[in-house]
């Protein structure tokens, strides 16, 4: 670490919260209520699109509407390329998080207005574009707490993981009652209000972050900075205009809307590829590196293809063939968006423990990415066979999407995080955080994927949908178990 940056870390309040710096407490709740109202929202989300008006719903088509949740997911991640750069070169870390608690406020109030589609776009645009700014920025804030070699660093990250996944927790429960026991609306706004909470405490907090993410690390040069900014402002402008001019004279519908983005999921990625691969600045070792990494991000695509379908097909499953009911209380279905979380707060750290123990006996990173998959896959072929033991007047037991989240969970474990640690460790130096970047895409590319795939579910379709889905992963599983030694040699010496 640089001298700037350790006396940053030490201008930090270095104890107050658990051992550990006051600033990472401000971000557990910043990140705790931001992830209350994403994953509150998201709960409810593709529901409100799909009930019927008579269940105060908008009617919409259910594929329609899942394939809207999906790229919207898609968008988010997306978007978080723009918001790194501007955090880097114009606002700094701190501020691009504030900027993006806001937006993230306000598109949760535009949900909650009474307003109809009109409410769900202009709402899902500003939530995009605020966690588009946020979600890269929050996470580089916390590293900055600490020197590099700080022993508190990666306990500091795990304490900070534990806010997103008990805000996504508790988020269905809150969000869920409310807006499919009393009123969609209350449901939304129940988000916008816990993101409010999470901008008064971080502003309230502000103090204790230390002065690095204060401003941008690479900030634009002060001659530039007025015509490049004035550029993307016009661009965007320019797009934006565009864009509405074609829906409103009918050339672009929705539904052309959700196939652009899909492409640019898939685009994006490649570019990204494409440049760092015929860089100048990359090493063969470094390309060589790269070539090693493709079949990996490929592995992701397709994980997070079928894993983030827990909000749309898992959640329309769930809504119309899995009886939410337990000991005779009943429950919304939003409820079960609940599940994954607390598995992951159960077993990431036996998942942790394991592979210490294991150590240089652990399996190597491209058989991780395969297990990955094979898990996500069985995950499926279990939802398969919950679909066929029902019928349309016999929902299945709550019990068989327990057991789906759990299959699921072990994948996630298995290819989430060791993704992020081989990305930092397959990254051309000259491209470190643009790889990571590229990583997340991945989520981006595999729900823009999803946005046209989960068109074709229905409850008719749903055997043939989660069987052929399942067997394609696994597929792809073993093929990469296969591939495994080679991938490794391309690796070149990393782990």
């Amino acid at each position: 670490m640089s001298a700037t940056s350790a006396d940053s870390a030490a201008k930090a309040p270095q104890h107050g919260f658990f051992g550990h710096p006051r600033g990472l407490s401000t971000l557990f709740f910043t990140e705790l209520w931001e992830r209350f109202s994403y994953y509150g929202m998201k709960a409810i989300l593709a529901y409100y699109l799909y009930y019927s008006a008579a269940q105060g719903g908008l009617g919409v088509d259910k594929s329609a509407a899942l394939s809207l949740v999906a790229i919207y997911g898609s968008s988010v991640y997306m978007a978080g390329v723009g918001g790194g750069w501007l955090a880097d070169r114009v606002f700094g870390s701190q501020r691009a998080v504030l900027y993006g608690g806001v937006l993230i406020m306000l598109g949760h109030i535009a949900l909650a207005l009474p307003i109809g589609l009109a409410g769900v776009y202009a709402g899902l645009i500003l939530i995009v574009l605020g966690t588009g700014l946020l979600k890269p920025n929050v996470s580089n804030i916390v590293g900055g707490l600490y020197e590099q070699h700080d022993p508190r660093r990666d306990a500091g990250f795990s304490i900070f993981y534990m806010g997103v996944n008990l805000g996504a927790f508790i988020a269905p429960l809150i969000c869920g009652f409310l807006g499919q026991q009393i009123n969609w609306h209350l449901g939304f706004g129940a988000a916008a209000v816990g993101m409010a909470f999470g901008l008064v405490q971080y502003q309230l907090g502000r103090k204790n972050l230390g002065e690095l993410s204060d401003r941008p690390a690479n900030p634009l040069p002060d001659e530039d900075r007025g015509r490049i900014l004035g550029r993307i402002v016009g661009v965007s402008a320019a797009v934006v205009v565009v864009l509405v001019l074609l829906i409103v004279l009918g050339v672009l519908s929705g539904e052309g809307m959700v196939n652009l983005l899909s492409v640019l999921s898939v685009v994006l990625p490649i570019v990204y590829f494409t440049v760092m691969m015929r860089s100048d600045k990359t090493t063969p070792v470094e390309r060589t590196r790269l070539v090693a990494y493709i079949p990996l991000f490929a592995a992701a695509v397709f994980f997070w293809l079928l894993y983030e379908q827990t909000s749309t097909v898992i959640a329309a499953f769930a809504d119309t063939s899995v009886r939410n009911s337990i000991f005779g209380l009943e429950f919304p279905p939003s409820f079960f968006q609940s599940i994954n979380p607390v598995m992951i707060i159960v077993f990431a750290p036996l998942f942790a423990l394991l592979w210490t123990r294991l150590g240089t006996r652990q399996p190597a990173t491209p058989r991780k990415f395969s297990g990955g998959l094979l898990f996500i896959g069985l995950s499926f072929l279990v939802a398969m066979a919950a679909s066929q033991s029902g019928g349309p007047d016999d929902k299945v037991s709550p019990l068989w999407l327990v057991l789906v989240f759990f299959v699921m969970t072990c994948g996630e474990l298995m290819l989430s995080p060791v993704g992020l640690s081989v990305t930092t460790k397959l990254a051309p130096r000259a491209f470190a955080a643009q790889t990571m970047g590229l990583f997340f895409l991945s989520s981006a590319a595999g729900q823009g994927i999803g946005a046209q795939v989960v068109k074709l579910y229905s409850d008719d379709t749903a055997v043939a949908y989660f069987g052929i889905l399942g067997a394609i992963a696994l597929g792809l599983g073993v093929l990469l178990l296969v591939l495994a030694p080679k991938i490794k040699e391309l690796m070149a010496g990393v782990d």
